[in-house]
């Protein structure tokens, strides 16, 4: 239970580096390889479908955000059936722990027999984030880096700088909520506080973020509300699990 909701943390702590890091622009060196190999070439890859989009960079990056999370769909629905299989699992679970309730090792040893026997990876869950974050970190120098995506104006904001209005963070803040609320059924009750404090941080953090990389968020929070209806509809209707 622990590994599939650890990801909101690993997440978080991305957002806290990145809220720490120098907002000045700099040139994307090419001679640092994650500059030649990552930054580089995403920076590229955005003015190449800004081109395509009537130069309109906020356009590109939800382009990025559909290509990502297609990238990431295959780990996505091996999630959900990971997600589906520990559902089934629990009442197993529920025995394990009320049998070794005195002792944590045996617990943990028969749990994670019972994993191996039911072909249930509980790391599942971090795969997609895995993906995801060096995409953040990219999308963040990218923005730095490049004077076209800095100075671009996108609706009402520019995008490398935060938002004026504070909208953009707004957005963010209340689509990590509507995400977090449709899987509040698959959250233990130790973790619901999680509900009020993730959102909470996000807005305050996006606050001084480019507008460019919250965008993404806003984007990628948005896919993923409506991948999880489509995954998870019976549930979310109340009806039973199919």
């Amino acid at each position: 239970m622990f590994f599939r909701f650890s990801w909101k943390w690993s997440i978080l702590l991305a957002f806290i580096f990145l809220a720490g890091c120098s907002t000045t622009e700099f040139t994307i060196n090419r001679d640092n390889p994650w500059n030649k190999y990552i930054v580089g070439p995403l920076s590229d890859f955005l003015d190449l479908l800004a081109n395509l989009m009537f130069e309109q960079y906020g356009l590109a990056l939800l382009v990025i955000t559909i290509i990502v999370r297609l990238i990431i769909l295959p780990l996505t629905l091996k999630q959900y059936r990971s997600s589906k299989q520990m559902q089934l699992l629990q009442p197993e679970l529920k025995k394990i722990r009320e049998k070794f309730s005195s002792d944590p090792k045996k617990q943990q040893e028969e749990t994670m027999k019972l994993f191996q026997k039911s072909g249930v990876n509980p790391l599942s869950g971090c795969f997609p984030l895995l993906v995801q974050m060096p995409v953040l970190f990219a999308l963040y120098y990218s923005i730095l880096g490049n004077p076209n995506i800095r100075t671009h104006d996108f609706l009402w904001m520019q995008l490398g700088s935060p938002d004026p209005i504070y909208l953009l963070p707004v957005l963010a803040a209340v689509t990590t909520f509507i995400q977090q609320k449709m899987m509040q059924s698959q959250m233990p009750n130790n973790m619901q506080i999680l509900l009020i404090i993730f959102p909470v941080l996000i807005l305050v953090m996006s606050l001084q973020f480019p507008s460019a990389l919250v965008l993404y968020w806003v984007y990628s929070n948005l896919f993923t509300i409506v991948q999880t209806y489509f995954l998870y509809k019976p549930s979310l209707r109340g009806d039973p699990a199919k």
